[in-house]
């Protein structure tokens, strides 16, 4: 079996103009802005060849992913994309407006740039900001990446491809719906890989619907993340080697030549849609915000700022979250166990019906 990694080895020595763009070349440039660029310094005169050489320095363990080493290893050896002008790296993660933003641009040889937005990093604010996306009607992270997409093209007037991983995908889908119309007319195509969708007001919107013929979604068959909230958009379904959650991987999605390879949703994926699209319609915006923020402030009181703090060496961070909860307020206690009390019975409900099926 084949990803990305394996695409890079076979493909990389041929350019654009010896093997036209595709879709593969779509989802390594939109995982691409997840790399630790904030980790390195970022000269305002950047290729793809430049920025490899300097994180090829860092260790392992500052990478996102096990595998983003090789592919940032063989995108800078690789004739397609060493030589491609990256620039206006932008990163920001502010604890107190619970927003983590990250994006960058990278200039096609066919005179288009590609737009691509960083999903959720390791951080807790990151993961809270995702979550507020359940009562928000719009988060910091997709304002900032509208107004960098406006910038953008003020800037080089060019045409737009954008992507991204994750929350990064659902950014890149924002930013087009919600960008002025000069600017929705220069995009050439956007591309979504696992993110999570919009609530029934955006989906219904004359900005998202305007720029729905350019956009496309990509999710595992047993997906989680990008089945979360309202999609409309075109989707194809691809094969992943992972299980669950850890299909949210886009390095165990499998590719052929220069195609992914396409399967159909599991029925956990199914299941999972139905049971958080049913506990968001019986509960309200009110009730969510307080569930996820008592949730958040627990993680907070134990000092865990990573998902790294979860890990065994501070698994009595665990211990500390679970005595934290005695002390928040009565009523917030009150709301997070009629919350997951409501999830819990819509599961079960959804198993019971899935087994009458059988």
């Amino acid at each position: 079996m084949s990803n990305i990694n394996d695409y890079l080895l076979w493909r990389g020595d041929l350019s654009f103009n010896n093997s036209a763009y595709n879709e593969i070349d779509d989802m390594i440039l939109a995982i691409f802005s997840h790399m630790p660029f904030h980790k390195i310094k970022f000269e305002n005169d950047e290729t793809i060849r430049s920025l490899s050489k300097k994180l090829r320095k860092l260790k392992n363990s500052e990478f996102g992913y096990k595998e983003d080493k090789a592919l940032i290893t063989n995108l800078g050896k690789s004739n397609r994309f060493k030589n491609l002008k990256v620039t206006d790296f932008e990163s920001n993660t502010d604890k107190t407006v619970e927003t983590q933003f990250s994006a960058l641009t990278i200039h096609l040889s066919d005179e288009t740039m590609y737009i691509s937005f960083s999903g959720t990093d390791d951080s807790i604010v990151g993961w809270k900001e995702d979550f507020n996306l359940s009562f928000m009607e719009n988060i910091p992270a997709q304002i900032q990446g509208k107004n960098y997409l406006i910038k953008q093209v003020q800037k080089y007037n060019k045409r737009i491809r954008l992507g991204g991983h994750s929350k990064g995908g659902n950014i890149a889908i924002y930013s087009g719906a919600t960008a002025p119309q000069n600017v929705q007319d220069k995009i050439v195509i956007i591309k979504n890989f696992d993110g999570p969708g919009f609530n029934e007001n955006f989906v219904n919107s004359f900005g998202y619907k305007n720029i729905l013929p350019k956009t496309f979604s990509y999710i595992p068959q047993s997906s989680i993340i990008g089945r979360i909230l309202e999609h409309k958009e075109t989707f194809s379904i691809i094969k992943s080697i992972e299980k669950g959650i850890f299909q949210h991987n886009v390095y165990s999605w499998q590719v052929l030549g220069t195609k992914m390879i396409i399967d159909k949703v599991t029925n956990d994926s199914e299941f999972f849609d139905k049971t958080i699209t049913s506990w968001l319609k019986e509960t309200d915006p009110k009730q969510r915000k307080i569930f996820v923020d008592s949730i958040f402030e627990l993680f907070n009181i134990a000092n865990v700022n990573t998902l790294k703090d979860f890990s065994s060496a501070k698994v009595k961070s665990i211990n500390v979250i679970l005595k934290s909860y005695n002390n928040i307020d009565e009523n917030e206690k009150v709301v997070i166990k009629n919350m997951i009390g409501k999830f819990l019975k819509i599961a079960g409900n959804n198993i019971f019906l899935a087994m009458k099926k059988k």
